[in-house]
């Protein structure tokens, strides 16, 4: 395993691992929001629904989704003829599917956490000023929840960081799926040594920069 051309796969397996983390990531925070709105909601219906999907995405196995998903699905003529299919059929778009919504279980019980952890002295703050219940989460403990949740965020997006290495599982060459390659190529344990390396550095990297977004986001004593 040498050359130019080993690197370049590298570079291109590590790319395709931090786009299906970036946008699984991004895509699951914008879906975990209403879950976790729906798991605090007075709305009995809400919480059932919101109860049943994190349930069922934080308590099965992330392997077996990915296989459900991709070849699962693929038995049903129904899912064939639905307009998901062009989604579905191919190994990266359905396996940046299935990182989002079972990021998004996972994130919805941060968030959660988040919701309940802000004090109700600022809650009666906002009541006191007149806000609605729109505008008293927009602006006053969705922000909040946010400072407070940055910690338990940070562990859940290294531990999506460490899942997206499952995507070789339904051929797509990330950054393990390419030192796998190259091990049964060359049946040398090196590749999966500087797969692990490269895992490091980006582990390292997220975890700076959630620090760096807690300092900014600190509220000053």
């Amino acid at each position: 395993m040498t050359g130019i051309g080993a690197l370049d796969s590298f570079l291109d397996g590590t790319l395709i691992s931090v786009e299906i983390l970036v946008i699984s990531t991004l895509a699951g925070l914008i879906l975990a929001v209403p879950i976790a709105l729906a798991r605090v909601s007075d709305w009995t219906a809400l919480r059932i629904i919101a109860l049943i999907w994190s349930g069922f995405f934080r308590g099965t196995p992330l392997l077996v989704q990915l296989f459900l998903f991709y070849y699962g699905l693929a038995q049903f003529d129904i899912v064939k003829d639905s307009p998901f299919w062009p989604v579905l059929r191919e190994a990266l778009p359905c396996a940046l599917l299935t990182f989002t919504l079972n990021m998004s279980a996972y994130v919805a019980e941060v968030v959660r956490g988040g919701i309940l952890a802000v004090p109700r002295g600022e809650r009666e703050a906002a009541a006191s000023l007149g806000l609605g219940t729109v505008k008293t989460y927009r602006l006053i403990i969705l922000p909040r929840a946010l400072r407070l949740m940055l910690p338990a965020l940070s562990n859940e997006v290294v531990l999506q960081l460490k899942a997206t290495a499952l995507a070789s599982t339904v051929t797509v060459l990330d950054l393990t799926g390419v030192a796998r390659r190259f091990e049964s190529k060359d049946y040398s344990t090196e590749p999966l040594f500087i797969a692990g390396a490269i895992y490091i550095v980006l582990t390292f990297l997220i975890a700076r920069l959630f620090r760096v977004l807690e300092t900014r986001l600190s509220i000053p004593a």
